[in-house]
C-alpha cells in the first residue's frame, strides 16, 4: 500500500486575486461583454474580433451561449463571452466556464478578466468560475498540472475583499472536490479523520469523534453493521477506523436570532457492496462515495468564512463498506441508535444504514433545520442523470426554498415525492422496517422514507447527489467531479437564515 498523501492543515489555496483600475497586460484575457447585436466599441482589437466573427459566420448575439476564443496577432489568447442578465444563472455560469477553460488549459501564470459594461454580479460570477477552475485536482503524475498563480480583475474600482464571497465558495468547492478525488489508499477513514482534526484545529472548529467501540456501546447498530467488515491496514482495528465525527462552528460575533443547523454527510471512503459484491464496472470510482461528507464539510467551511448567522453542527459518517467474515449480511436484523430494528435486505444499501444512526445523533441536539447529503441511490441517477440532484423535503416551504437555492446558485435540484404509502414496500415481518427492497423500484424514494424514521419531526432536507460527477463538467465547474451542493447549500442557508 502506498503511504497517504500529506494533508494540508488549512483550506485549499486559491490564485492570488488582484484588482486593477487599468487594463491588465496578460497573455490570457477574458472579455465580459453585455448581451447585444454588436460588439461594444470599447472592446480592444475590435476590428480583429469583427473579422473573426465574420470568418466563422457567427453573430455577436450568439456569444451568450457560445463564447469565442482566438489567438491574437501578438501571441496572446483571448475569449469573448456575452452576459445575458435575464438568463438562468446555470446558463451564465456554463458560458463562463466554456470561455475560461480554453484559456486555462494552457496553464497560464496570470489570467486577466476585463469587464465591459456588465453588472457587478457578472464579474463576481466570472471570478468564481476562474478561481474554481484555476486549481487542478490531486493527481500523482511526473508532470503535475500547474495552478493559476494570479487572477487580475481589470478596469474596476474595487478591492479583492469585494470578491470575498466568490473566493469563499471557490475555496469550499475545491475542498469538496479535492477530498473526493483522493484515491482510497490515501483517504481511508483513519486518514480522513486526521485531515478533519487538522482542519478543525486550523479553523477554530470544535470536534468530537465517536469511534466504533464507542458507537457500539451507544447502540448505533446500523452504523456499526457497515463498519464491522473493515480492518484498518490489516492490523485488526475493529471497524477500520470508522467513526461519526461532529464538527461545530459558531459565529464569533453572535447576533440575536442565530439559528441552530445540522449538516449530515455520508462518508463511505470505499464501497465494495459488501457480501452483495459490486461488479468491477460499478465498483470503479467507489472512493467517491464519501462525497456527501465532503460537501457537508465544505458548506461548513464556507459558512464559517462568510460568517453566516447560523450555528452549525456538521456530522460526518465515515467508514468503509468491505467484505469479510465479520461483514454484515442479508437477513441480519440490526437495532439502530433510536431503537428501530432494521431487516437487512441488501448489503450495498449501506449509505442509509450509516446515515440512520448519524441522523439520530444529530436530531438529539434539536436543530431547527437538518440537511443530509449523500451519493445514495442508483435510481436517482436513472431518474435525473448527472445534471440535477434530487431533493426530498419535510414540508412544501422547504421544498420551495431548495428549488429557489438551485436557481440562485446554478446548482439545480428537483424535488421528489415521499408520500407515506410508498413505505408499504418497506414493511417487514421480522423487524420494524426493511432497509430496502430487492426490486429497486423508486429506491431513491424508499431511501428517503427509510431515513425519515430517524429524523422525526425535525425540519429536514435530504439531498441525493446524482450530480456529484458529470462527464465534462457542469455549470461553473470544468472537471467531472463537480462539488455539487456546496454553492446550493450556501444559497439555501443565506435564504433560510435571512443573510442573503
Amino acid at each position: 500500500m502506498n503511504s497517504p498523501a500529506h494533508f494540508p492543515a488549512h483550506l485549499p489555496a486559491l490564485p492570488r486575486l488582484t484588482v486593477a483600475t487599468h487594463p491588465a497586460k496578460a497573455a490570457h484575457t477574458l472579455y465580459l461583454l453585455p448581451a447585444g447585436k454588436f460588439l461594444p466599441d470599447a472592446l480592444p482589437d475590435l476590428e480583429f474580433w469583427q473579422k473573426v466573427l465574420k470568418r466563422k459566420a457567427v453573430k455577436p448575439a450568439e456569444l451568450v451561449k457560445t463564447p469565442l476564443v482566438a489567438d491574437l496577432p501578438l501571441g496572446g489568447r483571448a475569449a469573448l463571452v456575452m452576459i445575458d442578465p435575464v438568463a438562468q444563472r446555470f446558463d451564465r455560469l456554463t458560458a463562463l466556464r466554456k470561455a475560461l477553460l480554453p484559456l486555462l488549459e494552457e496553464s497560464p501564470e496570470t489570467l486577466a478578466l476585463l469587464p465591459l459594461e456588465v453588472s457587478a454580479e457578472a464579474v463576481q460570477d466570472a471570478v468564481y468560475v476562474a478561481l474554481v477552475n484555476g486549481v487542478p485536482l490531486p493527481a500523482q503524475k511526473k508532470k503535475p498540472a500547474k495552478a493559476l498563480k494570479e487572477l487580475v480583475v481589470a478596469g474596476r474600482r474595487a478591492t479583492s475583499a469585494d470578491f470575498s464571497s466568490a473566493q469563499a465558495l471557490a475555496r469550499a468547492n475545491l475542498l469538496a472536490r479535492e477530498l473526493t478525488a483522493l484515491p482510497p489508499n490515501q483517504l481511508d477513514p483513519a486518514h480522513y479523520r486526521q485531515r478533519l482534526r487538522s482542519l478543525a484545529k486550523a479553523s477554530g472548529w470544535g470536534i468530537e469523534e465517536f469511534d466504533f467501540r464507542q458507537l457500539r456501546k451507544m447502540g448505533a447498530g446500523a452504523f456499526c453493521a457497515v463498519a464491522q467488515g473493515s480492518n484498518a491496514n490489516g492490523k485488526g482495528d475493529e471497524g477500520g477506523g470508522a467513526a461519526i465525527v461532529r464538527l461545530s462552528w459558531r459565529p464569533k460575533k453572535p447576533v440575536h436570532g442565530v439559528k441552530p443547523l445540522a449538516l449530515v454527510g455520508k462518508g463511505i471512503c470505499y464501497d465494495t457492496g459488501g457480501h452483495n459484491l459490486k461488479p468491477a464496472k460499478y465498483m470503479a470510482g467507489m472512493h467517491e462515495d464519501m462525497n456527501g461528507s465532503a460537501v457537508a464539510l465544505a458548506i461548513l467551511a464556507a459558512a464559517a468564512e462568510l460568517e453566516l448567522p447560523v450555528a452549525i453542527d456538521c456530522w460526518l459518517a465515515i467508514a468503509k463498506n468491505h467484505i469479510s467474515p465479520a461483514a454484515y449480511a442479508q437477513g441480519d436484523i440490526i437495532r439502530a441508535l433510536n431503537g428501530t430494528t432494521i431487516e437487512v435486505i441488501h448489503t450495498d444499501a449501506e449509505g442509509r444504514m450509516v446515515l440512520a444512526d448519524t441522523l439520530a445523533l444529530a436530531v438529539k441536539q434539536k436543530p431547527q433545520l437538518l440537511i443530509d447529503f449523500a451519493t445514495l441511490t442508483g435510481s436517482m441517477h436513472t431518474a435525473l442523470g448527472q445534471r440535477y440532484s434530487g431533493v426530498f423535503a419535510s414540508d412544501a416551504t422547504l421544498a420551495a426554498k431548495a428549488v429557489a437555492a438551485g436557481s440562485a446558485s446554478g446548482e439545480r435540484v428537483c424535488v421528489f415525492p415521499q408520500d407515506a404509502d410508498y413505505e408499504a414496500a418497506l414493511d417487514s415481518k421480522v423487524a420494524d422496517i426493511k432497509q430496502c427492497t430487492l426490486e429497486g423500484d423508486a429506491d431513491h424514494i424508499l431511501a428517503a422514507r427509510f431515513l425519515g424514521r430517524f429524523v422525526g419531526k425535525t425540519p429536514w432536507l435530504h439531498v441525493d447527489l446524482s450530480a456529484s460527477s458529470c462527464t465534462g463538467g457542469l455549470g461553473a465547474v470544468g472537471t467531472d467531479l463537480t462539488g455539487f451542493g456546496v454553492a446550493w447549500g450556501i444559497a439555501l442557508l443565506q435564504d433560510w437564515a435571512g443573510a442573503g
